[in-house]
């Protein structure tokens, strides 16, 4: 069975998505959906070849949270910014974030993470994964973002991956 469904939420997610994306539920749309949920995870099975272990499965709701509230938030933040630049224009800049986070998973979820706040750009990560630059569009204090970036974000990704 693990065969044939290597990753059996993914199977489903990729088959109810295609139903939604084709708002059918046609003979012909549910076997393509059906293909697609058996087809696809069994050709990415090799480029995942990492299980991930969530060990707090309850901070995962809390992150969730915050980082909708820090979306929210930015917006604001970046729109207000923006429509002042005028009189002061923002002070973007490179920040070097040392990083504590290894897991693999972890990074990508704190990727992805920096990448959906307005304002941050994930730019680079170091060879040894131990220091993350980060571009934030308008930054006041250097050292009470890395250790509001540290708190937010990489202390539950840690606490879920690791």
């Amino acid at each position: 069975m693990k065969k044939l469904f290597p990753a059996p939420l993914l199977s489903l997610s990729l088959a109810v998505l295609w139903l939604v994306l084709n708002l059918s539920v046609s003979p012909g749309n549910l076997l393509l959906a059906i293909l697609l949920g058996i087809v696809a995870p069994q050709l990415m099975a090799p480029l995942r070849p990492l299980q991930a272990r969530i060990r707090h499965p309850g901070t995962i709701l809390r992150l969730i949270l915050r980082v909708g509230a820090d979306v929210l938030v930015s917006n604001l933040l970046v729109f207000r910014s923006v429509w002042q630049a005028g009189r002061r224009p923002p002070r973007s800049q490179f920040v070097h974030i040392p990083l504590d986070l290894r897991d693999a998973h972890g990074l990508a979820a704190l990727a992805m993470i920096t990448t959906v706040v307005p304002g941050t750009v994930w730019s680079e990560l170091a060879l040894n994964r131990s220091i993350l630059l980060l571009h934030v569009f308008d930054l006041d204090d250097e050292a009470s973002f890395i250790e509001h970036f540290k708190t937010t974000y990489e202390r539950p990704l840690m606490e879920i991956f690791e």
